[in-house]
This record gives structure tokens, sequence and C-alpha cells, in this order.
């Protein structure tokens, strides 16, 4: 049995997980027509990833949140050629995707000291451009940060995520007896007695239409895609956001999660996930526990009890399902040895595909270029049979 401990790995106050930037490289330096010498470049604006850094800290550091790099320097005599102006560097997160004003994509920050060039320096005045220099260029860009975190807390408000991740990681989130109590995303951290460590990230109850954007499931379901693998988190006794909203079991939640995955991105239906079934010190827990079990058995079985597009496309498959009692703590340290072992058996998987593609690559290469002189003989065998 893997022993573990935990700590708060990092909590976010006023979350902040987007931010629109102007950025605008630096002019060129004039040119010295008589000598023909160069300005300098004009220096170029880059993004760069920093561990310990929020986009909160950036708006707060930089409010008017524009970012210019230096101009070049004129040619002179003492210096015909002229110096490059100075880069402008904008810290940020890890895990920051930048876009333009039209949402292409202009690169990504998956690790501290990544660096995207978002906006490149004029060039100085030179005998093509009559040695005058050239502006540099002017770009809006948008950073959206997406957590990158080991594991994804997913479940519909009140199922008790903000409970589990409290006795996981003595993180310190809001807790209380209504929906919506998690209002921006928790990070917390696993740490084992070997010292391993595991991210674990809470984020905002999804309902029914989160896709669509109802509720604030859509501006967090973006984090879902980061994460190496989910940990489905439903209350055994189902669950209703309101009295004007129809109860659900926590079968019926399981599916309707699944599909509100399935509806924002095919992809994150591919992770690894794991199953929490919270709540278990409730009365009759047990009961509606053995119900669960045969209905995620059997799910098929089960399907005619929703309407066509409630059903998603694949039955979510959990590699482990684990009762639980957050208040009780009951299967907490079973929940975190499978989380672990589940991540591991997960890396394994790719170092052995990694290594499978090295060697396929390098039999690939080896069997080009023994077969390069082959052809050559060949070749060189067929003109003397025709002398």
């Amino acid at each position: 049995m893997v022993h573990c401990s935990c700590v708060l790995l990092r909590k976010y106050g006023n979350f902040i997980d987007n931010l629109r930037l102007f950025t605008r490289g630096g002019s060129g330096g004039m040119g010295y027509p008589r000598l023909g010498g160069e300005g300098g470049k004009g220096g170029d604006v880059w993004v760069v990833a920093h561990n310990k850094m929020t986009l909160k800290q950036l708006k707060d550091k930089y409010p008017k949140k524009r970012f210019v790099a230096g101009e070049g320097a004129n040619s002179r005599v003492s210096a015909l050629k002229g110096s490059k102006g100075k880069d402008c560097e904008i810290p940020v997160p890890v895990g920051i995707s930048v876009t333009d004003e039209n949402g292409k994509i202009i690169g990504e920050l998956n690790k501290e000291k990544d660096r995207i060039l978002v906006a490149e320096g004029g060039l100085g005045g030179k005998l093509f451009t009559n040695f005058l220099p050239l502006k540099g260029q002017k770009r809006v860009i948008h950073l959206d940060l997406k957590l990158i975190a080991d594991v994804g807390l997913v479940g519909f408000p009140n199922a008790g995520k903000s409970s589990l991740l409290s006795q996981i990681s003595h993180a310190k989130p809001e807790i209380a007896d209504y929906a919506f109590t998690t209002l921006k995303p928790e990070l917390g951290k696993i740490m084992y007695n070997d010292f391993k460590q595991i991210s674990v990230a809470d984020l905002p109850g999804l309902i029914e239409g989160a896709h669509m954007n109802k509720g604030m499931g859509h501006k967090f379901l973006k984090h879902i895609e980061r994460t190496k693998q989910l940990l489905f988190v439903v209350d055994i006794s189902g669950f209703q956001l309101s009295s004007q909203t129809q109860y659900r079991t926590a079968f019926e939640t399981i599916i309707l999660l699944t599909k509100e995955l399935e509806l924002y991105k095919e992809e994150v239906q591919t992770k690894p996930a794991l199953l929490a079934v919270n709540k278990m010190d409730l009365p009759d827990a047990q009961n509606k526990f053995r119900v669960l079990m045969n209905q995620l058995q059997n799910p098929k079985d089960f399907l005619h009890l929703f309407e066509k597009n409630m059903i998603p496309a694949q039955i979510m498959e959990f590699q482990h399902i684990i009762p639980i009692s957050a208040i009780t703590r009951e299967g907490i340290d079973e929940l975190k040895n499978c989380i672990r072992t589940s991540l591991d058996e997960h890396a394994n998987q790719e170092n052995d595909a990694y290594h499978k593609k090295q060697l396929l690559n390098l039999q690939i290469s080896n069997t080009v270029s023994y077969r390069e002189p082959q052809s050559k003989n060949a070749l060189t065998s067929s003109r003397v049979d025709r002398i």
C-alpha cells in the first residue's frame, strides 16, 4: 500500500484565465545614407512561461496591458551598424495558449522558459529601404490559460468535489450546502511518502447544457483538456440543481456528465477515468451503490430511460470505481492509491508506445540505408547486361 501526506499546491484568488494584450515590436533605427550605415533592428516582443506566475499578477503589474519593445539605434559615424532595440518579455504562467484577434493559435507554452515571438521589431534603415527604418509589428493577442494537472475532478454541483479535494490535498476550498460552491478552479497536490507528487484540479460543477455555456461549465471545461486523467465524483443519492429541475440518479448523472464532455470535445472522453461515488455515509447508501454497480456493468440495459439526445455515443469505462465518504474519510486512502496506480499505468503505456515508435523509426532508417547500395548495384549490372 502507498502511504501519502498532502500539502496545498496553489490557490487562485480572483481567478483569471484569459487576458487581452496589446503588443508592438520596436521601430528600426535610422540608416546613414552617406556612409551606407544600417540602423539597428527594433526589439521583439516575447511571451515567456514562468512557473510562479499567474495572469492576475500580470494584470496587476501591467494594468494598461500594453507591451512595446525598444527602438533600434540609429546608425552614426562612430557606430555605422546600429544596435538592436531591447526585447520586451511578457511573463505568463505555464499552460498558456496564445491566439491572435481572429482566434488563430500563435503557440502554446507548456513548460518553464518556453517562449513565443508575438510581435517582431521593424528593420533598421538600410539601402533597400532607402535608409528609412520600418515600424515594428502591431498585434493584439489573447492569453488563454488551461490548467495543467494530473487529475481533473468532474461532477455536478454539490457532488462533494470540494470536500474531497480538501481531504486528499489539504487545500481549503469553500465548502457549503448549496450548488456552485466552487466559483473558480482550485488546485491541490497529493504528496506521497516516496516524494511522488500528483496535482488535482477541482473545477466548478457542470450542469446539463454546460457545453452551451450554461452556468460556468463551458468557461472551465477547457481546463479538463490538459489533465492526464479524469476523476468523476457523483453523489450516491443523485442530484437536483433546484426544485424547478429534474432529479437525477447517480447513474443518470454519470451518463449526463459523459454527454456534456462529448458535446464539448470528444477527445476529452478518451482520457483515462476513475469514478468516486461520494456520500456513502448517508442512509441506504449501500443498497443504492449495489444498484449503481449493476447499472454500470450493464449500461445498455438502462439507456431506454433517457431521451435519445442525452445518450453519449460512447459510455465512459472507469478503470477504478471507489465508494467514498469525504466526511468520514471512508475509501479516501484507497482512492489515492488508485489515482497513483492509474497514472503510473498510463505513464508506462506512453513510454512503451514511445520506445516502440523509436524502434520502428530505427528499423525503417536501417532498411533504407541497407537498400540504397543494392539499387546502385542492380543498375550497374543491368547496364553490363545491355553491353
